[in-house]
């Protein structure tokens, strides 16, 4: 069998010692190029797991390995994007995406020399998402969906080995998160990246990911992990489907029973 690239081992996380545990005896194993989403409750540590996983947060029991390395700090293979773009509003897009290769090495020491070569990789990037001709735009020059795809393009433009997905769609309205659902969709087939999604939305937990995990109340526990038996390809159309519905349906049974014990 092959190695698992995201090892999560019997992991508690406490902020301090009067809050009690935000998670608790989390194991979970991660696949090399696996597209993983968790749901829960809110408060219930989804959100913490993702700093485990980036290094942010160490975890006060147990341990988490990342590519074979137990994880001691931030990891420079992650990368991340949030509910909020959070552009920097006096740099325009492609500056914006720029910014790692700014700040991470083995991009950093090279960024002055090499400018021009990575400019044209951001704006690859960019009209990979359909933002050609808006590289040179601020970000209030942009809607909600425009600015959030220059956020997934930021977060991948240093070629990370884990993308981590924090409510990235929350905001928006519903076409346009279905949008940036296939869009996503199509940049992880295309580079082959891993991706843990946390997400409140079962119906894009279903459509995105290859297993969901179901998280209980604080302290977040893994009640349930379950494999998504839909084909890829996937197009939108299979979101109309009696198999797509009856998988929403049983996540849906799951986090109601959460809520009312």
């Amino acid at each position: 069998m092959s190695t698992a690239f995201v090892e999560v081992d019997r992991v508690d996380l406490a902020y301090d010692e009067d809050s009690g545990n935000a998670i608790e005896d989390i194991s979970l194993s991660m696949s090399e190029h696996e597209f993983i989403a968790i749901v829960g409750p809110s408060g219930c540590g989804k959100s913490t797991f993702m700093k485990l996983c980036s290094g942010l947060r160490p975890p006060t029991k147990g341990s988490v390995v990342v590519d074979s390395r137990e994880v001691a700090g931030p990891l420079k293979i992650v990368g991340m994007a949030f509910q909020n773009a959070t552009l920097l509003p006096w740099r325009t897009a492609l500056d914006n995406v720029l910014l790692p290769l700014e700040i991470v090495e083995p991009y950093r020491s090279t960024f002055r020399t090499k400018k021009e070569h990575y400019a044209q990789k951001a704006i690859a990037l960019l009209h990979s998402v359909s933002l050609q001709g808006y590289e040179h735009r601020f970000p209030w020059e942009l809607s909600g969906g425009m600015q959030q795809r220059v956020s997934i393009c930021r977060a991948l433009v240093h070629e990370p080995k884990l993308l981590l997905l924090d409510e990235p769609f929350a905001a928006l309205d519903a076409f346009t998160r279905e949008e940036l659902w296939c869009i996503l969709r199509d940049l992880w087939q295309q580079n082959h990246f891993t991706v843990v999604l946390v997400t409140h939305d079962l119906r894009e937990a279903t459509f995105l990911a290859d297993t969901v995990y179901v998280m209980s109340k604080r302290p977040g526990r893994l009640l349930t992990r379950r494999v998504i038996d839909l084909p890829r390809p996937r197009e939108l159309e299979i979101t109309y489907s009696d198999h797509f519905a009856e998988i929403v349906r049983e996540l849906r049974e799951h986090i109601g029973r959460i809520r009312s014990t």
